[in-house]
């Protein structure tokens, strides 16, 4: 009895699947609210960098610069790299693991019919793990880039841009980037799983083939969207709403017929945007 109850409710691996995307969304958003509320308090920076930082940061042109000099001068420790990193990682789970939902869960699917004509695919979690894995790389990268704009001072302690310059230029090239060939190439990609997965070789049953395929999507992914991510750095990095629209929009790119013009249409209010505020339009 016990047995036959496990095997139906493995059966039912796409709602299991689906449940744990699910569960790993709201656990990674829950931790994006728990940063935003402690960066509220102040405490986003660790104990030791802050102590560090509030005694670098010095009066200038008798003005005490203070959270802008912090931002920008004070010297990142392994520690709060790692929190940042940490950070962009769940933020990147987050924001992305709805749009990949549709890919994973056809990969489960797949996977139960294989398995029960006896050749069973590598287990869904590879797949999902190398879709991620791609996207921690790029926290990484998103972490470099977010150290070199606080040491330029383009970036406030809230981690927005603070600069209208740079906010109208981020803007533009985010908006233009919607208008690429690669944008279109990438996306297409990750409009039609089922393409994808026959135009790099199939399903794979090996464990490494599965992850290998799903950091290959995840890099067709970040491709498509790594322009709407740099966004991040003129909204705010922690700005829940923010960061709500952007993953929004990309699923909603991913979702929609590709008949509909969504790319374009944000591109172009992105350039219109850009133009505003570098004409000295509030951000």
């Amino acid at each position: 009895m016990a047995s036959t109850a496990l095997e139906i409710t493995l059966r039912r691996d796409r709602l299991i699947v689906g449940a744990a995307l699910a569960a790993l969304t709201v656990v990674s958003w829950l931790y994006i609210l728990w940063l935003v509320e402690t960066m509220d308090m102040g405490m986003t920076m660790p104990a030791g960098d802050m102590t560090s930082s509030m005694q670098d940061a010095a009066p200038m042109n008798g003005m005490v610069m203070g959270e802008t000099v912090m931002a920008g001068l004070h010297p990142w420790s392994f520690t709060y790299f790692v929190f940042m990193f940490v950070m962009w990682a769940v933020m990147m789970v987050g924001m992305m693991t709805p749009s990949a939902a549709p890919m994973i869960l056809i990969y489960a699917r797949v996977g139960r019919a294989a398995e029960e004509k006896g050749r069973p695919l590598a287990a869904t979690g590879f797949f999902a793990g190398g879709y991620l894995l791609a996207w921690t790389a790029f926290s990484l990268i998103a972490t470099l880039g977010q150290w070199a704009l606080e040491q330029a001072l383009l970036l406030t302690p809230m981690m927005a841009s603070a600069s209208a310059l740079f906010s109208g230029l981020v803007l533009i090239a985010a908006g233009l980037f919607q208008w690429t060939p690669q944008k279109d190439a990438c996306l297409s990609h990750c409009q039609a799983p089922l393409a994808f997965v026959h135009a790099h070789g199939g399903f794979r049953r090996e464990p490494l083939g599965a992850l290998a395929l799903g950091f290959h999507h995840g890099l067709y992914c970040i491709g498509c969207c790594w322009a709407l991510m740099a966004l991040l750095f003129v909204g705010g990095v922690m700005n829940v709403l923010w960061i709500a629209a952007i993953a929004i929009f990309v699923l909603a790119e991913k979702l929609l017929p590709p008949r509909w013009p969504v790319s374009r249409m944000a591109g172009g209010v992105l350039i219109a945007f850009g133009i505003w505020v570098l004409a000295g339009g509030a951000l």
